[in-house]
């Protein structure tokens, strides 16, 4: 009977702090329902997986990624997009105990799908600075869960990496 009772107080908690259920709004139709932002802040945890030179090896570690927005209506005026350019840097550790740094800079395409949810495109390209040195052409593909208009989890996969962060707008 305790743990009914036990069961029950944490059901009723979890209603109480959880509140109502709402649909999400799609806004993909609806160009400018999106956040109203000039640089997106991203720090991440970093997967590479084609450094320079045969010997390196796959790596990973953190990193930073900043935007920033120069087209607020992006290039399809009909839909909600928008474009800027992205920048960064990855601090990488092989397995071999040699580190690099990717420094990519890449052109961030952006398509607000609903209130909570963004997909992007990421053409560019970057350079290995340190142990392992050489430039690299980059794409990626990338989608963000918002949690707020200021905080999203965002997702990147493409080449020559893969990276998992939280996003900050201002």
């Amino acid at each position: 009977m305790k743990l009914a009772g036990t069961s029950a107080a944490a059901a009723l908690l979890v209603f109480a702090v959880v509140g109502e259920a709402r649909a999400d709004e799609s806004v993909i139709k609806k160009p400018g329902r999106h956040p109203d932002y000039s640089f997106e802040a991203e720090p991440h945890v970093f997967f590479g997986f084609d450094p320079p030179g045969a010997s390196a090896g796959r790596g990973y570690g953190p990193g930073f990624r900043g935007t920033v927005e120069i087209i607020d209506n992006g290039f399809i005026s009909k839909i909600n997009n928008t474009v800027g350019i992205g920048f960064g840097f990855d601090w990488i550790a092989f397995h071999d105990s040699k580190t690099a740094v990717w420094v990519p800079l890449v052109m961030q395409w952006n398509f607000w799908l609903s209130r909570q949810w963004s997909v992007f495109g990421e053409p560019g390209g970057g350079i290995y600075l340190g142990n392992a040195t050489g430039a690299r052409g980059a794409i990626y593909g990338g989608a963000r869960f918002h949690f707020s208009e200021k905080l999203a989890l965002t997702a990147r996969v493409g080449y020559p990496a893969l990276s998992l962060g939280v996003s900050f707008v201002f």
